[in-house]
């Protein structure tokens, strides 16, 4: 049975959109509005149906990581594109993989590590084209939601939503907010339904959320870092979580450290004891967005404006890293609004938003200097290496040769159906 909204609720709900979106009408008049309406299917059917599918067009992509020949681009909310990459100057959409609620993935050897909203998903790819659930450990991610935070019936999972234009007659002085309505059954809130050999470790973008270091997954929430031992790669076993300050956006690994990145700072955990990583330093700064990467000796991070971070910050700081203890800012660079960024020996990409991807000259932290800007993308993620810079934007997967850093040529993309 579909619940339906309690006069208080509802009472609630119409002094929001009078207070936030008053449009007054002094006349009888018809409006069309846009009304979404979720689309459930029981944790069974979930479960059943991942696997690779035919490939599906990128409409919303997030995270990607990179392992061998192959892309795997998270489509959030909905699952992962399997792209093959073999040749880089034309990659090949695959397949997709079905997984509701997913925002994250790490990918190492065979085996493929992904949210499913609360659950984490261990998938065999050893085959990319028969993709197998190993393992799925439940309730590890407790506080995700369903996106915009509503789910009406708690002992089934939203896989989509469904969109349709519905006309509507209102009477005179009726206040309404002129652009959409949403099914009375979202406004329910409750929570989704709980519903060692060494290998070839992919390599993520900043802006990830799960890392792999030596036989460990570490995966960060908004408050807290979970370990799993990985010792047995398709049989992941939760281990540990520690509580971390509130806000935390991003990790990095580098050599035994993981480098993680809030709204407010930098933290540097160790993994003397990998089981449980112990805090070795912080650097902190405004309360902004902040993906990070390391190398031996310097931290590259990113602040970003942008209203979740609530921020007014637009720059590259770069932190000299050899005492973790007491990380010391070494300069700061002015940018438009940047997010995800790689390095590649000295060579530099940052992601500005929609004021493109930029290749720095990072040789002396003292004097970054700007080699090129590549404009026309509004750029997100990048991961860089051997010569080949792959870029997340808003409009498409892009591809980049650098072998020549004073003119890093496009040569590939692939279009998102937005």
């Amino acid at each position: 049975m579909t619940p339906t909204l309690s006069i208080g609720k509802m009472t609630a709900l119409l002094m929001f959109l009078a207070i936030n979106f008053q449009s007054c009408v002094k006349d009888t008049v018809s409006k069309t509005y846009t009304m979404y309406k979720p689309v459930y299917k029981t944790t069974a059917e979930v479960r059943a149906n991942i696997k690779n599918d035919a490939a599906l067009p990128v409409s919303n992509p997030g995270k990607m990581f990179v392992l061998s020949n192959y892309i795997f681009l998270n489509e959030i909310d909905k699952g992962i594109h399997v792209i093959d990459n073999s040749n880089p100057a034309n990659p090949v959409n695959k397949y997709f993989i079905a997984i509701p609620g997913n925002i994250d993935l790490a990918v190492t050897g065979t085996t493929l590590y992904a949210d499913l909203y609360t659950d984490l998903v261990t998938l065999d790819i050893s085959n990319p084209s028969l993709v197998q659930v190993k393992k799925i450990t439940e309730n590890v991610f407790p506080n995700r939601l369903y996106s915009g935070g509503f789910v009406a019936n708690n002992t089934k999972i939203i896989t989509d939503w469904t969109k349709k234009d519905t006309t509507v007659t209102e009477d005179v002085n009726m206040t309404t907010n002129g652009n959409f309505l949403v099914d009375a059954s979202v406004f329910a809130v409750a929570r989704p339904g709980s519903s060692a050999n060494k290998a070839a470790v992919g390599i993520s973008g900043s802006m990830a959320r799960f890392t792999l270091l030596d036989n460990y997954l570490y995966t960060v929430t908004e408050n807290a870092l979970n370990v799993f031992n990985i010792s047995h790669p398709q049989n992941p076993v939760f281990s540990n979580k520690i509580n971390l300050p509130f806000g935390i956006e991003t990790i990095y690994p580098f050599k035994s450290n993981l480098f993680i990145g809030s709204q407010t700072g930098m933290l540097i955990y160790g993994t003397a004891n990998p089981a449980q990583p112990v805090q070795a330093g912080s650097f902190t700064h405004a309360r902004v967005c902040d993906p990070v990467i390391a190398d031996d000796n310097y931290a590259y991070v990113t602040l970003s404006s942008g209203s979740r971070c609530a921020g007014f910050i637009n720059q590259l700081d770069v932190v000299n890293i050899q005492n973790l203890q007491s990380p010391k800012l070494v300069k700061s660079y002015p940018l438009t609004n940047p997010h995800g960024l790689s390095k590649d020996g000295n060579t530099l990409f940052i992601c500005d938003g929609a004021a493109g991807l930029k290749v720095f000259d990072a040789a002396d932290q003292n004097n970054i200097k700007l080699l090129q800007t590549l404009d026309g993308i509004d750029a997100y993620d990048v991961i860089a290496f051997n010569g080949i810079a792959i870029v997340s934007a808003k409009d498409g997967l892009y591809e980049y040769n650098y072998t020549d850093r004073s003119k890093v040529q496009q040569i590939s993309r692939i279009s998102f159906n937005k």
